[in-house]
């Protein structure tokens, strides 16, 4: 099955779905999950320098027999060590991943780089310049943390991955705002949370609705977690997800082929979504 992908604002694409190596994988060893997903259809993968485990995801990168041009790659900058740049950690996570080049680099959090800023995100720019990054963005980054970078921004971020869901939505439109303003693609990690982590919340008999009309119009299962995937896609939102059951995985990835939702459908999950504001990272946000 062929992946559908996103434009980017540097004219690139991007799978709309990414298989993550932190949260359950976080500083644990990624190559038999990395190669699980690779197996099962995945072509993007969403690492970190913080997650500990670039070398392990390279591995299964290797183990997989997958020539590069068939993936996507992004990784993360973490927290810049003395005397370290944005492009000398890309090229130590290089090493560590196997490869030549990401195609997607992320600033992963901008608490780290308090009053730097700036300085930061002139380095992305010099480690795509540079070509090994095809592409640059940032995560966890708020509409302050955007309009500061864009302050002198020659190339603006294609990519701002936050937690993204029902619940937090409605918090999250300073957000997208800026993203529609510079076509920046809001990517997702914790999509499903409102389904696994909030059991009970005023979603649940709406998601329940939806999926039993799609199975329906499909004639065959849809599954809860695909509503909520498809109403992030139908968003244009790039989705990261993970599981270590290749069933999981491929029911992700089958997302694409699940009808679409209806205007009112979406609506309707904004509008229920809305009534209950819920981070499940809030440490990733600044407190609210």
């Amino acid at each position: 099955m062929t992946v559908s992908t996103l434009p980017l604002n540097d004219g690139n694409q991007v799978p709309w779905i990414a298989f993550g190596t932190g949260t359950a994988l976080f500083r644990k060893d990624a190559e038999d999950a990395t190669r699980l997903a690779l197996d099962n259809g995945f072509t993007h993968l969403d690492g970190a320098q913080v997650y500990g485990n670039e070398n392990t995801l390279g591995s299964g990168i290797v183990a997989s027999g997958k020539s590069r041009s068939e993936l996507f790659i992004t990784t993360k900058l973490g927290q810049l060590q003395p005397g370290e740049t944005p492009k000398s950690a890309l090229q130590e996570s290089l090493k560590q991943i196997k490869v030549d080049y990401v195609d997607l680099y992320l600033v992963n959090h901008a608490r780290n780089h308090v009053g730097k800023l700036k300085e930061v995100w002139k380095g992305m720019e010099e480690a795509q310049k540079a070509g090994l990054t095809k592409s640059i963005g940032v995560s966890n980054f708020t509409a302050d943390h955007l309009k500061t970078i864009l302050e002198i921004a020659t190339i603006p971020p294609a990519v701002n991955q936050v937690e993204a869901h029902p619940y937090v939505w409605q918090a999250l439109q300073p957000n997208l705002a800026i993203h529609d303003q510079y076509k920046i693609v809001t990517s997702s990690f914790g999509g499903l949370s409102s389904l696994f982590r909030g059991k009970g919340g005023p979603l649940d008999p709406v998601i329940e609705q939806i999926r039993a009309r799609l199975e329906k119009t499909r004639g065959a299962p849809v599954s809860d977690g695909q509503v909520l995937n498809k109403w992030l896609q139908q968003k244009g939102v790039l989705v990261v997800t993970t599981s270590s059951k290749a069933e999981r995985i491929r029911e992700y990835l089958d997302t694409q082929n699940v009808p679409e939702l209806t205007s009112e459908e979406i609506t309707l999950i904004d509008t229920i979504g809305g009534k209950l504001h819920k981070r499940y990272f809030p440490g990733h946000w600044p407190y609210e």
